[in-house]
């Protein structure tokens, strides 16, 4: 029996990736040095993986940006756009593809960037044209399974299938199917695998994530196509398929049927599908038990997976079994034993990347070596933790249990609001706002640090904000924006924030997972139930209210995005712990309206992440989604405006579940799609005001007024004038303040032009 991981976190414990190449970036450190942290990264992991005990360790599931990024270098899919930077080293055209490249008289916008699935990992899109070309570029692989060779591991290269590797891209011109492009594309691939057999491979990993989703015929027969070619050409190569996130369900038959050698199936998010696959495996086919959570952190319940491995040995015999994690280990933080502030009580339930690692080797000693005392061991963690005092609160469940009707609507239609709405605020055509969240500095960083570390008082610590906040607001003033907002200097994270000051919630030091790029978040864990204990943004919000007669928005993140970007509790449904939440928000926004705050938006980033990826059961979630956010935002009178803001997600089928929210605006990213998603809102004649971001804040460039102003007639042309607003297409923390004040400069210009135009035309 084989223990086997699919990937591990690529960061690094302390986020070394994170600090190096932002230290690139910034011309910091050279890139010989970039490299060797990449490298030393590389060879730890190996290292304590091989210290574990796990057999199948994976290689090439390091990036230092985005691993579906590194398939596109690698099969040599490159915008045309990008061809002008052949003259730099292969890591900046990389990195331009990636954030975009302003530099040297060149001005290229980055691709396109979207969620993996229903995680809050995002991917840069592969750009797909009718008569792409693949060229293989092998050489990120064949080093880095080299480098494992050389301290004594024959690694196992991860790859993402041919197959899911073209459905995760976009097709860029009309007429044509990207599956199409198979035939061009395993070619490629099997050279690839002709390169890694050479140099030791004996298994090699193909992820196939869409086998878990909806999908058509000819997509399982593109599948059945790609490893017939493969096994043909390779008939010695041990070829193991990993599906994730859901169950194979109808497309079981299908991945039984392709001459593989082993399946990886997600026994976490879908346990039902054992009994529907197991008695139907060919023989000698191998399966991979993901029995160990690759994407929460709760310690697992040995007693219920032990029984199940012990059921498919006895079907199989264990030499066609391998223990693992649900997924790659990338959505998990690195190690619990960089955590100390975590009490001891809690911290006993957790386990983080190491320690499912320590798990599935515990597992296999338990089923294969009888030993006791570790089932014994982990059945008083799962004891403590069900009868924890911590976790329940009989008031907070019998106030979700109470809902009613009226509890999830506004007063009055939206026409009827907005009209209100127009007066009280008195704003022009193409009102000028932002997300919410302005640059933090290292500055700002470094107070925030003092302050929790005691250095300084609350008085000098809000002392400090307070001036950071008059700044900002003066300078909206100054460039013209007609919304304000405060700019967050007070906030650690847009989670985070409000999880430290909710109920049932604790935060790790150290728990830092990759979100896109360098930027890693430190998900809030929710371990109880939750409540708000006191008001948490009306004093900021009123202060900076107080510096200015212009509206200023209040900023809060809504009961979906919260529950999204933490880890969940485990011992509810989802649903439960998400109204608790709603609830939470509502008193917020209800006690921001009673303090003048006339325009309040509750973020929602994360909506179209968390639908399942499943259509059967969409349904469910949307209802409780929607649910929740009405909850949260319908307290408040008539004029009082509620925003939300949703970003990089593809909203076309559930456009209309967007609009049941009824939120006065939505702001949503457009702007590196260039507005391909107001299509969607246009044909589905979205009702309620949209601010279309014009300002790719994920990227370093910044954009020209000419620019903004193209996407604002674009968005001019499907949507009234009248509902549009104008701002970036997310919030600005991770910008640097030279980038953002010239971006803003030119949005705003932007605008005034646009609303000349419109004017001019009336």
């Amino acid at each position: 029996m084989l223990k086997n991981n699919l990937g591990f976190p690529r960061i690094g414990s302390h986020r070394q990736l994170k600090k190096a190449c932002e230290s690139y970036w910034s011309g910091k450190i050279s890139l010989s040095e970039l490299l060797e942290v990449g490298k030393k990264i590389r060879v730890e992991n190996w290292k304590l993986q091989q210290e574990l005990g796990i057999d199948l360790i994976p290689s090439n599931d390091f990036s230092f940006y985005d691993h579906v990024l590194d398939h596109s270098l690698m099969f040599g899919v490159i915008p045309q756009r990008f061809e002008v930077l052949k003259h730099l080293p292969e890591v900046d055209q990389y990195f331009a593809m990636a954030r975009g490249y302003q530099q040297n008289g060149f001005d290229l916008k980055a691709m396109e960037m979207t969620k993996w699935f229903d995680t809050n990992y995002h991917y840069i899109v592969p750009e797909f044209t009718r008569f792409q070309t693949f060229k293989l570029n092998a050489d990120k692989i064949i080093s880095e399974f080299r480098e494992a060779k050389n301290v004594g591991i024959i690694a196992k290269p991860v790859i993402i299938g041919p197959v899911s590797y073209l459905l995760l891209g976009k097709e860029k011109e009309e007429g044509f199917d990207k599956l199409s492009l198979l035939d061009r594309l395993l070619p490629v691939y099997c050279d690839l695998i002709a390169r890694l057999v050479r140099e030791g491979a004996e298994w090699i990993q193909f992820d196939e994530p869409f086998l878990a989703l909806d999908i058509s015929y000819q997509t399982k027969d593109a599948l059945r196509v790609v490893y017939q070619t493969i096994r043909k050409e390779f008939p010695a190569l041990k070829i193991l398929v990993a599906t994730y996130f859901d169950g194979l369900q109808d497309n079981f038959l299908a991945a039984l049927n392709l001459p593989i050698c082993a399946l990886h199936i997600d026994l976490v998010r879908c346990p039902e599908q054992l009994d529907e696959i197991l008695p139907k495996i060919p023989k000698d086919f191998t399966l991979s038990l993901g029995l160990i959570d690759g994407r929460n952190i709760w310690k697992t319940d040995y007693q219920k997976v032990i029984p199940i491995v012990e059921k498919v040995i006895k079907t199989l015999g264990s030499h066609r079994v391998m223990l693992a994690p649900s997924c790659s280990l990338i959505h998990s933080p690195c190690n619990l034993e960089n955590e100390t502030k975590i009490s001891a009580e809690i911290q006993d339930w957790l386990a983080f990347a190491q320690q499912k690692l320590i798990e599935i080797a515990e597992i296999y000693e338990v089923v294969v070596h009888k030993k006791a005392e570790y089932v014994t061991k982990n059945e008083a963690s799962i004891q403590r933790r069900q009868t924890s005092p911590l976790i329940h609160k009989l008031h907070v469940k019998n106030r979700v249990n109470a809902v009613k009707p009226t509890d999830l609507e506004r007063k009055s239609p939206f026409l009827e609001r907005q009209s209100l709405q127009k007066s009280v605020l008195n704003l022009p055509l193409f009102p000028t706002t932002t997300i919410g969240s302005f640059p933090q500095t290292d500055e700002i960083r470094a107070i925030r640090a003092k302050f929790k570390k005691g250095e300084i008082s609350v008085a000098q610590y809000d002392e400090f904000i307070k001036l950071h906040t008059q700044k900002v607001v003066a300078w909206q003033e100054e460039l013209g924006f007609d919304v304000l907002v405060h700019g967050e200097f007070e906030r650690n994270d847009m989670v985070e924030y409000f999880g430290e000051l909710l109920s049932g919630f604790v935060f790790s030091e150290n728990g830092w997972v990759q979100s896109y790029g360098s930027r890693c978040v430190k998900p809030p864990i929710i371990f109880g139930d939750i409540e708000r204990k006191t008001a948490m943004t009306v004093e900021w919000s009123s202060y900076a209210q107080s510096l200015t007669q212009k509206p200023m928005k209040g900023m809060l993140t809504g009961p979906i995005t919260i529950l999204q970007w933490s880890f969940v509790r485990d011992d509810q449904p989802r649903s439960t712990t998400m109204m608790q939440i709603a609830w939470a928000i509502r008193d917020e926004v209800v006690d921001l309206e009673k303090a003048d705050i006339k325009i309040i938006q509750i973020d929602e980033a994360a909506l179209r992440e968390g639908l399942p990826l499943r259509q059967a059961k969409r349904a469910e979630y949307l209802k409780n989604a929607i649910d929740a956010f009405k909850i949260s935002a319908s307290g408040v009178q008539d004029q009082t405006q509620i925003h939300t803001h949703m970003c990089y997600s593809e909203f076309n089928d559930i456009i209309e579940n967007i609009a049941e929210m009824d939120a006065d605006v939505i702001t949503i990213e457009t702007s590196r799609s260039q507005m391909e998603l107001l299509e969607a809102f246009a044909k589905f004649n979205y009702p309620n005001e949209i601010g279309p971001g014009v300002y790719d804040i994920h990227s370093p460039r910044v954009p020209s007024v000419e620019e903004m102003e193209v996407l604002l007639l674009k968005a001019i042309e499907v949507l009234p004038a009248e509902n549009l607003w104008v701002n970036p297409d997310c919030g600005l923390k991770t910008r640097k303040w030279p980038e953002t004040e010239q971006a803003l400069i030119n949005m705003i210009e932007a605008a005034h032009r646009v609303r000349e135009r419109v004017t001019e035309f009336a």
